[in-house]
């Protein structure tokens, strides 16, 4: 017999380590499932429980409702006979209805006389105030507004004129004697000698 070759025992060797690593990662693969498999088992049993309780209480729910209907038949007995008696209010109240509505109806005739018109009466004051118009009514209103200031400027002038006038006048009243005072003439602006 010949000895097997080094190179074909490495070789063997390292198949049987690639499959040893195959097996390895299989069996952690394998395992991985089985926690995770485990894990759902528990989550289902878990479920299972919570499930029982729900069924638990939906038949005790089931058996209130069901005492509920019967309730329900035995009120619907009673408010059959309470709705014969009813009727005749009914009609009663139908009569009454019918007139409400008719003033009702009287009212909203008012009403929507009265909205036209106001309708009429803001179509008049939209034609007026238009958005074409609003520059021209801005220039107008510029306009009157500088008008307002220049007057205002004008009377301030002639009120300080007058406070200047006043003062001097005061001033030349002290320094003259009294008997010359009610010979001279007024000198504010305005005055005249009689």
């Amino acid at each position: 017999m010949q000895e097997p070759k080094t190179e074909h025992l490495m070789s063997k060797l390292r198949r049987l380590q690639q499959a040893k690593n195959t097996l390895e990662s299989e069996i952690q693969e394998a395992t991985s499932v089985r926690d995770s498999m485990q894990k759902e088992l528990e989550t289902l049993l878990n479920e299972v429980y919570s499930l029982e309780g729900i069924q638990q209480e939906k038949e005790e729910l089931c058996q209130r409702l069901q005492f509920q209907c019967e309730e329900s038949e035995r009120n619907v007995v009673r408010q059959l006979n309470e709705n014969k008696k009813s009727k005749e209010l009914v009609e009663q109240y139908a009569c009454e209805i019918q007139e409400l509505k008719l003033k009702q109806r009287k009212q909203r005739m008012i009403f929507e006389n009265q909205l036209y018109q106001l309708i009429d009466q803001h179509k008049k004051l939209n034609s007026v105030f238009t958005q074409e118009r609003l520059p021209d009514e801005m220039a107008s209103a510029e306009n009157i507004k500088s008008q307002l200031s220049s007057v205002e400027e004008l009377k301030l002038v002639q009120l300080h004129d007058l406070a200047k006038a006043l003062e001097e006048m005061k001033n030349h009243n002290q320094s003259v004697p009294a008997e010359t005072r009610e010979d001279e003439t007024c000198m504010l602006p305005g005055c005249f000698k009689e």
